[in-house]
C-alpha cells in the first residue's frame, strides 16, 4: 500500500480478503453472484489500545454491512469499529 492510512480511536483497517472465484467441484462463480466478503485481514489499528483487542496481521470477521469500504492500489480496505468485529479467525489461546 503506497499510501498509508492510520485509523483513529478504536477503529480497525481490515483488508477484505479475496473470495474463492470456484467452487469445490470446478464451477466458476461470476463476480454477480459472489456473496459479500466478511473476513479480512488486519492491516493497523487505531490508538485506543483499551477497545482495540485484535492484533496487526490477524484475520478477522465481520458483519456484512458495515464500516466504511475504501479501495487503494487496486486493493478493498474496510475502516471498522473495533467493537463491531465478530470474531478473531485461527487465533491459539492457551
Amino acid at each position: 500500500m503506497s499510501e498509508s492510512i492510520t485509523p483513529l480511536g478504536s477503529r480497525v483497517l481490515v483488508e477484505i480478503l479475496a473470495e474463492d472465484s470456484m467452487t469445490a467441484s470446478g464451477l466458476v462463480i461470476p463476480d454477480t453472484a459472489k456473496e459479500k466478503q466478511q473476513k479480512g485481514l488486519v492491516i493497523s489499528v487505531g490508538d485506543d489500545e483499551d477497545l482495540i483487542n485484535v492484533s496487526v496481521g490477524e484475520k478477522v470477521l465481520f458483519p456484512k454491512y458495515t464500516g466504511t469500504e475504501l479501495t487503494l492500489d487496486g486493493k478493498d480496505y474496510l475502516v471498522i469499529d473495533a467493537s463491531e468485529l465478530l470474531a478473531v479467525l485461527g487465533r491459539v489461546t492457551d
